[in-house]
């Protein structure tokens, strides 16, 4: 028996009937022979921290924009925090901790360089519209690898295009990383808010804070202990009333005085003015793109090949390709 063997009959000694089991994976798109040391979902989440998409992520915004602190969270910085959350409740919940990290890892995949912003501009650009929930799935279906894709587990590939938008995922291990992502954002959002000054402290909401708690700690601790606690021995992960109208809560406050409050208005306009010169170049001069794009192009159509193009770029490359392309040089001295 090899190692990847006793793991897999460990799993049905150990997990929640609810939980997804590695040897019933409804398998890639291309299979592979199997491997003597790693289950599936343990070999997909290997895959997915060496690509090249995920170490991108360290330099995508999470929410504030080129921050000059080292402190304020990066995507790859809120993607580790999610993992954290997700494998917490899988491993509290009995359910697949492998699966439930290699969906985690790879959620935020397709996310554009400045955050939402740049999301909400190619939205706005394409035809059939842009979500980064979907983008992420293509990325590891048809982008990563020059076009070969990740070759990921179904199993993965749906808890990916399911941590938000329309839709539920088919699994528990998906639900961990839908709520684990939830929780991560609204806390460390609020945490990098209050360092930037953006939030004061007495501008928080009470009511909420009274229930979830009063540091970063306590809130995500009473967050995964409700959920644990109201989801023990359920097909579906829920939380108690109380504590869900907190977050909800918390959430809506987040909103109101974060992510759609003016504070960032001038730099939003700036990056969305990126996006769509950048675009509007690329529609017309797509040969510019590198040649992975460019065979998307003449595949998916040009607008989805430049959005595939924008989409995987960083903040800085976005930045400095705008720079490139629009912005006159220093006439140089002799």
């Amino acid at each position: 028996m090899t190692i990847r063997e006793r793991t897999e009959q460990a799993e049905y000694l150990l997990l929640s009937p609810f939980a997804a089991h590695a040897a019933e994976t409804r398998g890639r798109e291309h299979p592979l022979d199997p491997c003597g040391l790693r289950t599936d979902y343990q070999r997909d989440r290997d895959r997915v921290i060496h690509c090249k998409s995920f170490r991108r992520l360290k330099f995508k915004t999470q929410v504030f924009l080129s921050p000059e602190g080292d402190h304020y969270r990066t995507r790859l910085t809120h993607t580790l925090e999610v993992s954290q959350v997700a494998r917490t409740l899988a491993r509290s919940l009995r359910l697949n901790e492998d699966l439930t990290e290699a969906i985690a890892l790879g959620h935020d995949l397709g996310h554009t360089p400045f955050g939402h912003i740049g999301e909400r501009t190619l939205n706005s650009l394409l035809p059939d519209g842009f979500r980064h929930n979907e983008q992420s799935r293509r990325v590891v279906e048809k982008l990563e690898r020059d076009g070969e894709g990740l070759n990921l587990t179904w199993e993965v590939r749906d808890g990916i295009e399911h941590h938000s938008g329309d839709g539920a995922p088919a699994t528990l291990e998906g639900e961990c990383v839908q709520k684990a992502d939830r929780i991560a954002y609204l806390n460390h959002d609020m945490d990098d808010a209050l360092r930037a000054g953006v939030l004061k402290p007495f501008e928080l909401p009470a009511d909420c804070l009274r229930i979830l708690g009063k540091t970063h700690g306590e809130r995500i601790d009473t967050m995964i202990s409700d959920i644990v606690s109201s989801s023990e021995g359920q097909p579906h992960l829920t939380m108690s009333p109380v504590v869900g109208a907190a977050m909800d809560g918390l959430r809506e406050f987040m909103f109101d005085k974060v992510y759609r409050d003016g504070w960032r208005d001038p730099e939003e306009r700036r990056c969305d003015y990126i996006i769509r010169a950048l675009f509007d170049y690329f529609c017309h001069h797509p040969a510019e793109m590198p040649e992975e794009y460019i065979m998307i192009t003449y595949r998916d159509g040009l607008e989805r090949g430049v959005a595939d193009f924008l989409s995987g770029m960083t903040d800085r490359y976005a930045t400095r390709r705008f720079t490139e392309l629009f912005v006159p040089s220093s006439f140089p001295a002799f």
